[in-house]
């Protein structure tokens, strides 16, 4: 089920980083070096795997973009939610 804009807006409030973007949540993280965030970026996806849900990532350099959303429902859910603090607690 979507969420609220109020849960949104609570979320958004509480987790340093995370915006948001029309339907998704969005965190850009800066690693030391390319290879940092190469090996942040190999991390996120055997997460994703465990919580069957992937985000778009994006590597520039050393620069790190995770953008989540639930396709199936159209906008955000509580599992983007805990994919976004799973995600961070990688980092």
């Amino acid at each position: 089920m979507k969420l609220s804009e109020e849960q949104i807006a609570n979320f958004l409030s509480e987790n340093e980083g995370w915006s948001r973007e029309e339907k998704e949540l969005v965190k850009r993280y800066a690693c030391v070096d390319f290879k940092a965030a190469m090996a942040f970026a190999v991390r996120v996806a055997d997460k994703a795997e465990q919580l069957r849900h992937h985000p778009s990532i994006l590597i520039d350099y050393n620069k790190v973009t995770l953008r989540l959303t639930t396709h199936d429902e159209g906008g955000l859910t509580e599992l983007d939610l805990r994919a976004a603090s799973e995600l961070d607690a990688l980092f």
